[in-house]
């Protein structure tokens, strides 16, 4: 079982434009849709469609909307309920395969729900394969609250491994304690593992762009010396690189006409995990990370693939 913890879910509304957005005009939207979102959410739907069973933990009270969006996408979930109603997050999309988030912030997550959502998390998590922390800290959560439910999980559940993916404060704080909290797995995208290891994330995406993969690897390197076993890093178009003990490998996904980029970091990580849990080897569950990466960003909206919308044979694996 794949357990994902979401702390601060969202309702994913879309506007999808037929034109190139012009700031300060009105524009009118061909298509609308709102789905259950949120990292770890994404996650699970993706490992629910590929026929493996997971369970997304999550904030929300009984009545919240989001639970009934959960329901009508058929998403297993465990909610503990909490004041306040779940984030709303919009995404614009434009015909050139552009998006444009604008992220909601949250209800405060009190120290009672904080308590009540690691306790639920230890008693799942001994029922998991893998543990995936994923997505924003919501306002009154530590930022180094992932950090302390790595602990809390090695405590709990020593046999399930764990992976996380966040950004921003949350990430350094992760970063502070790898020597004594790092978890099996982390998905960051390059601008985050600039985060990570004190190096500019943007001239690593940049140069990931152009082929050159080195900056890349070289600071996923220093991440894994301190601990993580595995660094999977996201990189858009370019494709993806891994980073392990054993060695490095990049893939580039197959061609691929972007409709939406939401939700297709949470697919890629997804696929890697689906992967590694059927025992797949680095250089494959990189290829299928990527190919689930590629097909969720061709997809509309917050949509996620199926196994049968996966294009494994045109995405291509380099060792470097």
């Amino acid at each position: 079982m794949i357990l994902t913890l979401t702390p601060n879910p969202s309702i994913d509304a879309t506007l999808a434009l037929n034109e190139t957005i012009n700031p300060g005009t009105v524009h009118r939207a061909s298509q609308v849709s709102q789905v259950a979102g949120g990292k770890g959410v994404n996650v699970t739907h993706a490992v629910h469609l590929a026929g493996v069973k997971s369970v997304a933990l999550l904030p929300a009270h009984k009545g919240d909307h989001f639970l009934s969006l959960m329901e009508e996408a058929h998403i297993p979930f465990d909610a503990v309920a909490m004041p306040g109603t779940v984030r709303i997050n919009t995404a614009v999309t434009e015909p050139n395969g552009r998006t444009t988030k604008i992220n909601g912030p949250g209800p405060v997550l009190d120290e009672s729900v904080q308590s009540a959502l690691t306790s639920s998390l230890g008693a799942l998590a001994i029922g998991a394969d893998w543990v995936v922390l994923a997505g924003s800290l919501p306002k009154g959560v530590p930022t180094e609250w992932y950090a302390m439910l790595v602990d809390a999980i090695r405590t709990a559940a020593p046999q399930a491994k764990v992976a996380v993916d966040t950004s921003d404060a949350p990430m350094v704080a992760l970063s502070e304690r790898l020597e004594t909290s790092a978890p099996n797995l982390i998905k960051p995208n390059g601008l985050e593992l600039g985060q990570l290891t004190g190096t500019d994330g943007e001239a690593l995406e940049a140069a990931a762009e152009k082929g050159d993969f080195s900056g890349v690897v070289e600071a996923a390197r220093v991440v894994v010396k301190r601990g993580i076993g595995e660094v999977l890093v996201t990189l858009g178009g370019a494709g993806a690189v891994l980073v392990t003990a054993d060695g490095a490998w990049a893939a580039t996904p197959p061609p691929t006409k972007v409709v939406s980029t939401v939700g297709a970091g949470d697919s890629s990580l997804a696929g890697y995990i689906l992967a590694r849990r059927a025992g797949k080897d680095f250089a494959e569950s990189l290829r299928q990370s990527v190919a689930y990466g590629s097909a969720a960003a061709a997809l509309p909206g917050t949509q996620i693939p199926t196994p049968e919308q996966i294009n494994i044979d045109q995405t291509i694996v380099s060792s470097l």
